[in-house]
């Protein structure tokens, strides 16, 4: 059995990237995406993940194709756009979301939430920390459901990232 190389899985993606129309250009450098292991999946394949995965791997690991997680990046990045700054509302309960959320929102300048997510903070105006929000980033819908379930209920639209 040979071991797992990089530099060949970088090259099949390259490949994979090459049109009829020439390559296609990512939002980030195809290493950097490969170095932070954004096209590492799990071992198990949801109905959901299904049309993202781009191959398996031998050792039972799907691999998500790259170009297509780009590509959502995009449509979410053109639809967060869209709203005024100070607006979007980033929430991470999970500890690998809080520095990602806290620079996504220093550097685009809203506001966000790290942590437990108090109930009410989107439904109670009554609350010290509630929040008016016209869209909701979320890092996991799981870990994130309380701030999920508060803007639907609020009419809210959700960017969930998983």
């Amino acid at each position: 059995m040979s071991m797992y190389q990089p530099s060949e899985e970088k090259k099949e993606f390259e490949r994979a990237l090459i049109t009829e129309k020439g390559a296609i250009e990512l939002l980030v450098p195809l290493d950097i995406y490969l170095s932070a292991g954004v096209h590492i999946g799990t071992h198990i394949c949801t109905k959901h993940m299904e049309g993202f995965v781009y191959k398996l791997r031998s050792d039972g690991l799907y691999i998500l194709n790259v170009k297509l997680i780009d590509e959502r990046i995009r449509v979410a990045a053109k639809f967060l756009s869209r709203f005024n700054v100070g607006s979007v509302l980033a929430v991470s309960a999970r500890q690998y979301g809080f520095k990602p959320v806290e620079m996504f929102a220093h550097l685009t300048n809203n506001r966000h939430i790290i942590g437990r997510f108090i109930p009410g903070t989107l439904t109670n105006p009554r609350l010290s920390s509630y929040v008016e929000a016209d869209v909701v980033v979320v890092t996991d819908p799981r870990a994130d459901a309380q701030a999920l379930v508060e803007a639907s209920e609020v009419g809210i639209p959700v960017v969930a990232i998983a």
